[in-house]
């Protein structure tokens, strides 16, 4: 079976009747309303019906009217989310050939079709998708549970042997951080500190490491896959050190934490985000959602995070979800909830609770600029029509899916984070009084273990590792 891709070589004919196809494509969602067409909105779906229209794909009279060729799409995106592998499906002119290249000089240089695949005239890319896989891009710094602490923590240390170093970095960004960011739903519980979970979380970061424990940590590291992937805003490859990540700084003097990702951490990272997987209520993990609606449950089928790379001089950690459909926010909601658990500002348990019908609770989201969708899944279609169409996947078009991810999102998310701060702001804001609710009370639930991590002390020059790919 021939493959269809940007040279459109393989379309020779000349058919003047419309063919069902499914177009695989990328974009880089800075700068647009998220992939869903919206009145008003500039949305990716946008563009790409008038680019379909100017390219001939679509007549006059079908214009703005999807449904008149049966549009459909594998995947919506929020606000500023990207994607690698989006799948679209409708009844479009493809001949005469060349009909990417048409496509292509018609979008933007942040969106790209990389080719299309004949499929039967029943496939809908959005009702016959049985899977989609999502990569959210997380600094490594905010799974270290004293970096970018918010004024609350800096402020009661002051005086003790562990004074907190206020991110001189994050205020000099001249943003604020609002002083309420979660509201209760109304949940008849109580509103105190959960002692333990401060107790745990405080005393943590004020316990001295031994020596051999923190050289046992630093050993464990060669078992994190590391990609490093340096690049510059232009998304050219760079061979700098990665060891270079944004600091917390006060006078000049440069505030080091002995935090690593070695086996411990990502032991515990992968057993946090673990606990997502299977068929559960996603009620708290949306909004305008509520717990009796059928929609509100979701069936995940992996989360991992194995991979770190670096980007714009930051490092990152590839934490990979794979489920059968999403709902809005729903990736970033459960992104914040882990964070939040990794830096000891709430149980483990919460998580299930947060499942549970009868508890509302406000959720922590982190922020969307380093979640892309990565691949959509046609595996039973696939199987299906093997004997008959090509499959509907991403194989053909790794290449220059990668290029793409290296050239528009991947320097978007590095550089965006290394300016802006986005993420680092984020954690200035995740604690108790912006988000109360992460102090639900845990139901008898086991806790989670708490990894303590001492401050190295300003005066001792101690080096740091260098990862070499």
């Amino acid at each position: 079976m021939s493959t269809t891709t940007a040279t459109d070589l393989s379309c020779g004919g000349g058919s003047t009747e419309p063919q069902k196809v499914a177009i695989i494509f990328a974009f880089c969602g800075v700068g647009y309303q998220g992939m869903q067409k919206n009145p008003g909105a500039k949305t990716i779906e946008g563009e790409l019906e008038e680019a379909l229209f100017h390219s001939g794909a679509v007549t006059e009279a079908d214009r703005g009217k999807p449904k008149q060729y049966d549009f459909a799409r594998s995947a919506r995106t929020d606000k500023g989310v990207s994607a690698v592998g989006q799948v679209v499906s409708g009844r479009f002119y493809v001949d005469p050939p060349g009909f990417v290249d048409r496509l292509n000089s018609n979008l933007p240089n942040q969106i790209r079709a990389f080719g299309y695949k004949r499929v039967t005239s029943s496939f809908s890319s959005k009702k016959f998708c049985d899977g989609r896989r999502y990569v959210y891009l997380l600094p490594m710094f905010a799974l270290d549970p004293i970096s970018h602490r918010d004024r609350e923590a800096v402020m009661a240390s002051l005086g003790s042997g562990e004074v907190y170093v206020k991110c001189l970095e994050c205020s000099e960004r001249g943003r604020k951080i609002p002083s309420v960011v979660g509201n209760r739903k109304g949940n008849n519980f109580d509103t105190s500190v959960q002692s333990d979970i401060l107790s745990n979380s405080l005393s943590a970061l004020r316990t001295d490491i031994k020596s051999e424990a923190l050289s046992s940590n630093l050993a464990s590291l060669s078992s994190v896959d590391v990609e490093v992937v340096r690049i510059q805003e232009g998304g050219c490859k760079l061979n700098t050190d990665s060891s270079k990540e944004p600091g917390e700084k006060i006078s000049g003097i440069e505030a080091k934490s002995k935090f690593c990702y070695g086996e411990n951490e990502k032991e515990r990272f992968n057993r946090i985000l673990s606990n997502y997987v299977g068929s559960y209520n996603f009620h708290n993990f949306t909004t305008r959602m509520k717990a009796d609606d059928p929609a509100a449950n979701r069936y995940i089928i992996s989360f991992t995070a194995n991979t770190v790379i670096n980007l714009d001089g930051i490092d990152f950690m590839k934490c990979e979800v794979v489920g059968k459909s999403f709902m809005l926010h729903q990736i970033r909601k459960m992104m914040g909830l882990a964070v939040a658990i990794m830096r000891n500002c709430a149980h483990l348990s919460l998580i299930q609770t947060a499942f549970s019908k009868d508890v509302n609770i406000t959720v922590p989201m982190a922020p969307e600029v380093g979640l892309y969708l990565d691949e959509c899944f046609f595996t039973s279609y696939n199987k299906n029509v093997e004997d008959s169409h090509e499959e509907v996947s991403m194989e053909a078009y790794k290449e220059e899916a990668e290029a793409f991810k290296l050239k528009h999102i991947y320097s978007h998310i590095g550089s965006t984070e290394r300016k802006y701060g986005n993420v680092a702001l984020w954690l200035h804001s995740l604690n108790h009084r912006n988000y109360p609710d992460l102090n639900f009370p845990s139901h008898g639930h086991n806790t989670d273990q708490v990894l303590d991590y001492k401050k190295v002390d300003e005066t001792h020059h101690e080096e740091e590792p260098v990862i070499v790919s």
